[in-house]
């Protein structure tokens, strides 16, 4: 560092400009605090530009089309292919053709302060920023750093992988045409999200599985039904196998992925959706006495444990890697953060503004394939894992009238973990064309404890899918009264 280094001094800096940054900042200017934003790349970050937006974008003409196939009237018009050109067009809309402007005009209208440029801690509530030119700026802050770098995608370490040119999640949602042949590696979310979009949009899709199915940390019903219907629309999907090495022939030429059994299978392209890793490795973690490149643990407020100062929200905690969970975190930490600032005590409390509870056991998520999987809260193998005494209740969505109506054919399932020392609700998971509009009222259900008997006063409106909802109370009262 060198005496010439240009100083600024804020109440707030925040290392990340996505989602969860930007609702840090949100909270904490409008808590009064002066706040400044880093980023490296674009503001908005993965969520807007490489994930959720762009995946979303094109997979909602995949699911409209398979509606459509069921619907009397309309199954004729809907058989033939997808305007593949216009549905990544759509795409490139939502993501403002990554350009981040007016990500930027938010972030001034708000009344934070952006720097552009590699932020790394450099001791105590100090962050160095070094700009695309190469100029350095140290901020310090009074009251807080919140860490909301996000994560990236983490490749195998295999013969032939570095040279290939392999897609990661990134490249899978922003390719600007589709691929002829694509493999994908990985069968949970963003495995499954790509093959069922790729493989409406034109390409020869293979999806190879090291486990035993797709989807592995829900209910096993979820990934067989996506299965089944991504087998259905031409994909080859292999369980049980593992990729031993991948080579490409030349730059852009063919990619042979080579397995642990000897097989091949040539593509196109290959992408990997086999995890991911922390962006922290290049943070600066080392000036604080924290691991550079680890999973940063929090308390629930989102502060780092062992500090009074720097918090870590959205993915970087490793507390539930998902936009709208990092959004929560950050509105959490925000209200904390300000609450300190002001000199009041926080308080643990399960309701509190300033702790964030819903991130351990009550986490809803939604899979955009065909069908659509929707969960909140623990499996039935979670659960039993984790010391409840618990019944699985399921329920065949394609009995429900709304569903029946909602397109011919309707293929779902509807499961709640019932804790019954508690009579409340564990976890609930649904699998059906248009059940992720269901899975809020799972959330309430899940986070605010409601007892079973208090349940049946919901009454879902007929005909529509959420009727699942009494057929589910019903076959629990008859499973329950058997036993009793």
């Amino acid at each position: 560092m060198t005496d010439a280094m240009d100083a600024s001094e804020y109440d707030v800096v925040v290392l990340g400009a996505g989602p969860v940054g930007e609702n840090v900042a949100d909270r904490a200017r409008a808590a009064g605090l002066t706040t400044a934003v880093v980023e490296s790349e674009l503001v908005g970050g993965e969520c807007s530009y490489w994930a959720c937006m762009p995946s979303k974008a094109l997979l909602r003409p995949v699911i409209a089309r398979a509606e459509a196939r069921g619907v009397p009237g309309l199954s004729t018009a809907a058989r033939g292919p997808l305007d593949t050109a216009a549905v990544l067009a759509h795409r490139d809309s939502f993501t403002s053709h990554w350009k981040d402007d007016g990500q930027v005009r938010w972030l001034d209208s708000i009344g934070a302060r952006l720097y552009r440029g590699h932020g790394r801690l450099d001791g105590t509530k100090r962050v160095t920023v070094t700009g695309p030119g190469g100029d350095r700026r140290l901020l310090t802050a009074r009251h807080a750093v919140a860490v909301c770098t996000g994560s990236r995608a983490v490749l195998p370490e295999l013969p032939g992988l570095a040279d290939a040119g392999v897609w990661t999640s990134r490249e899978a949602t922003s390719a600007p045409s589709a691929p002829g042949r694509l493999v994908v590696v990985g069968g949970g979310v963003v495995g499954v999200e790509m093959a069922t979009a790729w493989r409406a949009l034109g390409s020869e899709v293979t999806l190879l599985v090291r486990g035993g199915g797709l989807l592995p940390r829900m209910e096993p019903f979820a990934g067989e039904l996506v299965a089944r219907t991504l087998t259905e629309a031409g994909a080859t999907v292999r369980t049980g196998v593992s990729v031993a090495e991948v080579r490409r022939a030349g730059a852009g030429g063919p990619v042979t992925v080579v397995l642990a059994d000897g097989g091949r299978v040539e593509a196109d392209e290959v992408l990997f959706a086999t995890g991911r890793a922390p962006r922290t490795d290049d943070l600066g973690l080392g000036s604080v006495g924290l691991e550079p490149g680890s999973w940063l643990t929090v308390d629930d407020g989102c502060r780092v444990e062992g500090s009074d100062w720097l918090y870590a929200v959205g993915d970087v905690n490793h507390r539930a890697l998902l936009t709208h969970q990092g959004k929560y975190q950050a509105r959490i930490a925000g209200a904390a953060i300000a609450a300190r600032a002001r000199g009041e005590r926080t308080t643990d409390s399960a309701w509190s503004a300033h702790t964030a509870t819903a991130d351990h056991a009550a986490v809803p998520q939604v899979v955009f394939t065909d069908p659509e999987v929707a969960s909140v809260g623990l499996t039935l193998a979670e659960a039993e894992s984790a010391g409840h005494r618990v019944r699985a209740v399921d329920y065949d969505l394609s009995g429900v009238a709304g569903a029946s109506l909602y397109r011919d054919g309707y293929r779902g399932h509807a499961r709640m973990v019932v804790d019954l020392d508690e009579e409340i609700l564990r976890g609930v998971t649904f699998a059906g064309p248009a059940v992720g509009e269901m899975l809020h009222s799972a959330t309430v259900a899940v986070v605010a404890r409601v007892p079973v008997d208090r349940l049946w006063h919901a009454v879902p409106a007929y005909p529509t899918i959420s009727e699942v909802w009494l057929r589910l109370l019903e076959t629990y009262r008859d499973t329950r009264s058997g036993t009793e």
